[in-house]
């Protein structure tokens, strides 16, 4: 908006103008007198007269029609004395109606301010008021449109002419308004009242506009604005009023991206809430007045702005972008909404340990987000993220890309006979994606889960087995331990709505003295199976020392097995011949055996008939006689032996002659004596081929 002398001083030249404007107007009524051709004359001067009059600013062109006219009244003999009453009368046509009809010319691209400088009734404006509306002293409500306007003397009206506003495309203008009624304490900005877009200040004023900054604003386009009523900001001017040119440009909200929304007017936030509530039909926090008149609430709002560009009043509203919720391959989203609807548990009465609510309610949603990318207002919500993949927890130094297992140490426990030694456990653990809002609403979060549940059941669970089993027992143990401890993990953990897939017993880390003693006995019985190996290869070097000898002799040791195999052969001949005479002789004396029972039998019935027939002494005679007829016995011994006198002296003597006897005889021969009547010639065998003696047995034989 111009300053007020500025208006004055282009007031002043204007009057120069139309003063000049008269001057040609009476040069040409002159030569309508002395020209054939006034009526082509006039119409001419008429359209000069136009044209100065739309462009007032602009004397040139009338200064170019002098000379032309002179040059037409040196044509017609006109002399410059003669000019002088045509002026005097142009001046007085053109000027009067300029000055006493109060004509006013505006320009197509020009709105007219009016000033009145007084009444004839004398009234003057309200305290209250800087525009008149009923004809008062001062600024003037309504503005003149482009055209002639009459009626505006100049000691009674000023007119300003201000161009129009253009707000250009992808831009906005703000207005401040400087008159209309206060604004109510609870509000700062003023209502939108249907005004042409602030065009009809009248209405405007009438119709309850308030002073000060608009809730309204201006989109691109051109605007008739009175602007002693309006203050436009743009973004040209930007700086000027404290704003920076980007506040004056449409908003844009990039694509990945979403808008948190600060309302700057309208109800105040109720207690307990931290977000006003959806309010439907302001299209997007464009028409704020929609917003206000749906008690719309002043500061965080749970409504966000998607991508895309948005004509928003930035005295209403602020916007932060934030990136959309993106949820991993992998993962799940546990929505957890700080407002929303009043909670509606939808758990069931089995889970009580937390409330779930539907989506749109104010705490844990029951439907988890899947992966993907999300438009939330995440400063009214929050997104607990839960790995639907198996989660590996390290119990030692190790620790996984999710961090979870930052803070936990390889477990301390004590063995039965008091040692203390360190143990490593990993455990696998895996979260439904329908299982998650349950954990979510238990525990709070997958660390807290971590530390408030994991680590406490399963250190304890370890401490408590290490005192049932001494050390040794325990590390040669472990995989009975481990399928033990899996077992109890998962069921304690099935509490939680989590799945144990698996337990795993890492590095144990006994007592460095009782390891040693194992050591050293495992030294000295790996040191003894070396010897062992040792022994066992010598001997088999010995055997390949063995098998190269006999393998160097092999031609003489074929032939010596060839002949012990003969020498065998023959030997096993001489056997089976021996084994058959040996078995001749035996059967040719069980014959001679069984030939002298036979006939022993015989003699012996014989002798049993003879005593039955003859009686035994009797018998026995007669046997003796015929013994000693058949041996030719002779009665009378060739020495008798006596003695005189009773003595036994004579029974010696003939043993003794006898003995002699024998002595005398030949040798081979032996003489038939009273006991051995028949002399034994003794049979010598032939020796066997093998030099043994054999056993011959003589049997006696009866004749």
């Amino acid at each position: 908006m111009k300053n007020f002398p500025s208006s004055i001083g282009k007031r002043k030249q204007n009057k120069l103008t139309c003063f000049a404007t008269s001057l040609i107007a009476t040069l040409a009524l002159a030569s309508t007198v002395n020209s054939a051709n006034a009526t082509t004359l006039k119409t001419t001067i008429v359209k000069e007269i136009s044209s100065v009059s739309v462009q007032l600013s602009q004397t040139k062109p009338s200064t170019t029609q002098l000379p032309n006219s002179r040059i037409q009244y040196q044509a017609m003999q006109l002399s410059p004395w003669g000019l002088v009453p045509i002026a005097v009368v142009g001046g007085f046509v053109i000027f009067v109606p300029l000055f006493f009809g109060g004509l006013v010319v505006i320009g197509e691209r020009e709105v007219g301010i009016v000033v009145r400088k007084f009444t004839l009734s004398g009234r003057g404006l309200p305290a209250d008021r800087l525009i008149a509306l009923n004809g008062e002293a001062g600024l003037q409500a309504d503005t003149l449109a482009p055209g002639w306007h009459w009626g505006y003397w100049p000691w009674q009206y000023s007119v300003r002419k201000e161009s129009v506003v253009v707000v250009p495309q992808g831009e906005i203008a703000l207005i401040v308004a400087a008159d209309g009624a206060s604004n109510p304490p609870e509000r700062i900005l003023g209502k939108i009242v249907a005004c042409d877009n602030f065009q009809d200040a009248r209405k405007f004023l009438t119709q309850g506009g308030e002073k000060g900054r608009q809730m309204g604003f201006l989109t691109a386009g051109t605007y008739r604005i009175n602007t002693a009523l309006f203050k436009v900001i743009m973004a040209a001017n930007a700086t000027a009023h404290g704003m920076s040119p980007e506040q004056l440009r449409v908003y844009s909200v990039a694509s990945d991206k979403v808008g948190v929304v600060t309302t700057l007017d309208g109800v105040p936030i109720s207690g307990g809430e931290i977000a006003g509530s959806v309010i439907e039909g302001h299209d997007n926090f464009q028409n704020g007045q929609k917003f206000l008149d749906g008690r719309g609430r002043r500061g965080l709002q749970e409504q966000i702005l998607l991508s895309g560009s948005w004509n928003l009043n930035p005295w209403f509203v602020s916007i932060e972008q934030v990136p959309m919720t993106e949820i991993p391959i992998g993962y799940v989203g546990v929505v957890i909404s700080f407002v929303g609807k009043a909670q509606e548990d939808v758990s069931g009465v089995a889970f009580t340990h937390g409330n779930l609510v539907n989506p749109g309610h104010k705490g844990v949603w029951v439907e988890p987000l899947y992966p993907g990318k999300h438009p939330l207002n995440t400063r009214i919500m929050k997104v607990e993220l839960v790995p639907t993949t198996n989660i590996v927890l390290n119990w030692s130094g190790r620790t996984e890309r999710h961090k979870y297992d930052a803070n936990l140490e390889a477990l301390t426990v004590r063995s039965t006979d008091g040692f203390a030694f360190d143990l490593e456990v990993s455990q696998i653990i895996h979260v439904g994606a329908l299982d998650a809002p349950k954990v979510i609403s238990r525990v709070g979060s997958m660390q807290n889960l971590v530390d408030n549940v994991l680590e406490p059941s399963i250190g304890n669970y370890f401490r408590n087995s290490a005192q049932d089993y001494t050390v040794l027992d325990f590390l040669n143990a472990r995989s009975e331990r481990q399928t033990e401890a899996s077992e109890y993990i998962k069921a304690a953990l099935r509490a939680y709505d989590v799945q144990a897939i698996d337990t795993l017993i890492g590095d144990i880390q006994p007592p460095a003295s009782l390891m040693q003693t194992q050591t050293d006995r495992k030294i000295a019985e790996e040191q003894r199976k070396t010897y062992e190996v040792q022994q066992m290869a010598q001997t088999q070097r010995q055997q390949l020392v063995r098998e190269t000898a006999l393998a160097d002799i092999q031609q003489e040791m074929v032939k010596s097995e060839q002949s012990v195999h003969i020498a065998d052969l023959k030997a096993q001949a001489q056997i089976k011949q021996a084994n058959g005479e040996a078995e001749g002789i035996k059967l040719r004396a069980i014959g001679e055996a069984e030939g002298i029972r036979a006939t022993g039998n015989a003699k012996a019935e014989t002798y049993r008939a003879g005593v039955e027939a003859l009686g035994s002494s009797g018998y026995t005679a007669m046997q003796i006689m015929q013994i000693i007829g058949d041996r030719n016995v002779r009665l009378i011994p060739d020495v008798l032996v006596g003695g005189s006198n009773g003595s036994t002296n004579g029974l010696v003597d003939g043993l003794l002659s006898m003995i002699l006897w024998n002595q005398t005889a030949k040798p081979g021969e032996i003489t038939p004596t009273p006991l051995h009547p028949q002399p034994i010639v003794p049979k010598t065998p032939p020796a066997p081929p093998n030099g043994a003696t054999p056993l011959v047995v003589e049997f006696p034989t009866d004749k």
